[in-house]
């Protein structure tokens, strides 16, 4: 009986994963959207910094400094606006067939968790090669799998946030407000685009208290070889961050009604 259930639930997360996966390869618009403002930011206002900006020491602003923080910003899109698919799956009547059937709730969420994070960890990679292929170097390729490794566990926390909101939400305009308040404090605040160091006390403070900052640190370690936050600091905040929010989500989705 154990096996069973055990059975059933590794069948219900990988049924919701691929449903989320099937649904994100007929997307095209929301692919291109995902990827289309982290390369406007790492082409436009890379080039654009170069050209003006002294950094200290008489050197120049490198581009590169910034492909942590897009990476880390287009994970995040990707993985907040996976908690969309819970309101499409209430306004077609699915999600009501999902939480009469005699299956655990938690494993569908998490089955929604993993093809969330699946699909912002496929944009992620797609930065992290666009960027190399026009000049960014990395420090090895053993970085770039941490890196990899990073932004699943950036994914895991911040699609745990868009399902538990989204749970919260019956409406895609009220899901698009929320996501519009949310995401750029959310990337300002992250260091994506300057030096944390250099920021007044204050708005260190509020930098510190977002998960992101601490998602581009880990990336900008593992990729680059440098980091104002100790890696370690930063890979404990994201490991606790993303457990409090796939339970969070999970529990909201539990309680949810169709």
């Amino acid at each position: 009986e154990e096996m069973m259930t055990l059975d059933r639930a590794a069948q219900t997360v990988y049924t919701m994963w691929l449903r989320e996966m099937i649904r994100f390869s007929r997307s095209k618009s929301r692919i291109i959207g995902a990827l289309s403002t982290p390369l406007f930011f790492l082409v436009i206002l890379g080039t654009g910094f170069s050209s003006a900006f002294q950094v200290r020491g008489g050197g120049t602003f490198d581009k590169s400094y910034l492909a942590p923080g897009l990476i880390g910003m287009s994970v995040l899109f990707a993985s907040l606006m996976g908690g969309v698919s819970i309101i499409w799956d209430r306004e077609f009547g699915f999600l009501k067939e999902i939480l009469i059937a005699p299956v655990s709730r938690f494993f569908v969420s998490l089955g929604k968790a993993i093809g969330g994070v699946t699909t912002a960890m496929i944009q992620g990679i797609l930065i992290l090669i666009i960027a190399r292929l026009i000049g960014i170097h990395y420090v090895s390729f053993w970085g770039v799998l941490a890196g990899i490794a990073v932004m699943f566990i950036s994914g895991i926390g911040f699609i745990g946030l868009g399902i538990a909101i989204a749970s919260k939400i019956e409406s895609h305009e009220g899901f698009q407000m929320v996501m519009s308040f949310l995401t750029m404090p959310l990337v300002l605040l992250s260091g994506a685009f300057f030096p944390i160091s250099n920021l007044p006390a204050w708005l260190k403070t509020l930098v510190y208290l977002n998960p992101l900052t601490y998602g581009v640190e880990a990336l900008r370690y593992f990729l680059l070889g440098n980091s104002t936050i100790p890696v370690w600091q930063s890979i404990i905040v994201l490991v606790i961050f993303s457990m409090a929010m796939i339970a969070l989500g999970g529990k909201l989705f539990g309680k949810m009604r169709a």
